[in-house]
C-alpha cells in the first residue's frame, strides 16, 4: 500500500496520524485498531482502515476488505474473546456517527437479536 489517504476533518484520520491519543490494540500499514472511548460491551474494539474511505459503499477492494475483517478476528483471538459480534454501520440512520469505515468488535456480553 502506498501512501494513505486521509480527511483533515476526520476524527480517524487524526488518531491514525497520532495527532489525537487513543488506546491501540493493533496497529499495521493499512489498519489501525483501538479500543472505543464509549464502548457499548465490556470489550469493544474498532478496526479502522488506514485509507480514509467513508463507509462500505465506498470500499472497492473486496480483497482489503476480507483482510479488514481476517484483522479483526486475529484481534478477537489474541483478546481470547471466544464469541464476539462484528459490527458495520452504513449511514447516519444505522448508526454511523463517524464516517470512515470502521469494524466494531464487541464482545464480553450477551448480544441481542435483532439489534438496533
Amino acid at each position: 500500500m502506498g501512501q494513505s489517504v486521509r480527511d483533515s476533518n476526520c476524527i480517524f484520520c487524526k488518531i491514525l496520524e497520532k495527532k489525537i491519543p487513543a488506546t491501540i490494540v493493533s496497529e499495521g500499514s493499512d489498519h489501525i485498531a483501538i479500543r472505543d472511548v464509549s464502548p457499548q460491551a465490556p470489550s469493544h474494539i474498532l478496526v479502522i482502515p488506514s485509507d480514509h474511505i467513508a463507509d462500505i459503499r465506498e470500499f472497492k477492494q473486496s480483497e482489503a476488505l476480507g483482510k479488514l475483517f481476517q484483522t479483526a478476528t486475529s484481534i478477537a483471538k489474541l483478546e481470547q474473546l471466544e464469541s464476539f459480534r462484528l459490527v458495520v454501520n452504513t449511514g447516519a440512520e444505522a448508526g454511523q456517527t463517524v464516517f470512515h469505515l470502521h469494524i466494531h468488535l464487541l464482545a464480553g456480553r450477551a448480544m441481542q437479536w435483532p439489534p438496533g
